[in-house]
């Protein structure tokens, strides 16, 4: 394959697996990344030779670090699927029932339930002649997002929020209320309802439980918008149609939040999914169960593949870069190792130290992925 700077260079992605893609910047990732959605899009006149494994793929999809909506009607619990099934519950509720409200009486995106004066988003935005606009909160409805008949439909919750003991009687919540939920507190109220319980689990289990169901959506990190993005991926059974790239998702994460990430990937991969990282942090990198690293300079100096293989090859690579930094770097990774240690870490103990480890976390290294066998696809 031949486009920007990469040169005639031979790549092999294994199905199924997780691909994490190195090299120093302007390498030809990003190039590589390009080629592959050509080639999974069905080009007929892409920068290869010859393609060839791609057989059952259906899409690719990039999930980056931008924001997941520009308005405040734009919400963690939309934008994961969440509000429509809390939309239906309410539609059922006795006094939705008896006024003959139907779901969309409780969106915030369409007339009927919303507050019209700032359009179901809960602030009126100010227009500044020489300054950034101002939001400032509705009047009307208190910042509350819907009107005052709307509000009157309520739920009742027999237990009170997560971290705090049940109340001694039921508590009823408005639709306004539910959204001032956070994860970890709504999936305790809908604990018994499983078309909700499902997508509160799972962004709860990738460290989004915080999270409010109605945080405007411009207000969240790229992290958090990259790990919402994912959760829509998670819902489905078995994914071997679908890859999935990631660019730098280690970017602006918290050490102790990258092994939430890669149990996030981890997940993608166990679905069946075929997940490629472009990648510098090390812990990723040791998760992955074939590496493709690209070098050994930038630019006209780049665009070669100094190494592709399982991780343990890539230490010892001539001419790579990152396998020297590793090199380099590896007595302080055994005597330190991050916190939250991650699967492949597990494998890569002692027989009885690791098997306890397995044992302990019900995690498992991707030295054992790799085993199910399976050539990689060009």
């Amino acid at each position: 394959m031949t486009h920007h700077n990469l040169r005639g260079v031979d790549v092999q992605i294994p199905r199924g697996r997780l691909t994490v893609v190195t090299g120093v910047s302007g390498s030809g990732k990003s190039s590589l990344v390009e080629a592959l959605d050509q080639a999974v899009r069905g080009a007929v006149d892409g920068p290869w030779r010859a393609v060839s494994g791609l057989e059952g793929i259906e899409r690719l999809v990039e999930v980056d670090d931008k924001p997941i909506g520009k308005n405040p009607r734009s919400t963690p619990g939309t934008y994961a699927g969440v509000w429509d099934p809390i939309r239906k519950l309410f539609a059922e509720m006795p006094d939705a029932k008896v006024r003959g409200y139907t779901p969309s009486r409780f969106s915030f995106n369409v007339k009927g339930g919303r507050c019209e004066t700032c359009e179901g988003n809960g602030v009126v935005k100010l227009e500044m002649s020489f300054l950034p606009d101002a939001y400032v909160p509705c009047e009307a409805c208190g910042g509350k997002r819907f009107n005052r008949q709307t509000l009157q439909v309520g739920f009742d919750v027999a237990e009170g929020p997560a971290d705090g003991p049940p109340p001694e009687k039921p508590r009823t919540l408005d639709i306004h209320d539910v959204l001032e939920l956070s994860v970890r507190q709504a999936l305790r109220v809908f604990e018994r309802v499983p078309p909700i319980r499902r997508r509160l689990e799972l962004m709860n289990d990738i460290g989004l439980g915080y999270l409010k169901l109605g945080q405007p959506s411009p207000t969240l990190s790229g992290g958090e918008s990259q790990r919402i993005k994912l959760v829509n991926h998670l819902v489905g059974r078995g994914q071997p149609h679908l890859v999935v790239v990631l660019d730098e998702p280690s970017i602006g994460l918290h050490m102790s939040d990258v092994p939430k990430l890669l149990e996030v990937v981890h997940r993608l991969v166990d679905a069946g999914a075929t997940v490629v990282v472009v990648e510098h942090n090390p812990d990723v990198m040791r998760e992955a169960d074939w590496i493709i690293d690209l070098g050994p300079g930038p630019g006209e100096a780049g665009g070669e593949i100094c190494y592709q293989g399982p991780y343990d090859g890539l230490v010892g690579a001539a001419g790579s870069r990152t396998g020297r930094w590793l090199a380099a770097h590896a007595d302080n990774d055994d005597a330190a190792p991050a916190a939250g240690a991650t699967r492949k870490k597990a494998g890569k103990r002692g027989a009885a130290g690791g098997a306890a480890k397995k044992a302990a976390t019900g995690t498992r290294s991707a030295r054992a992925r790799r085993s199910r066998g399976g050539e990689p696809g060009r």
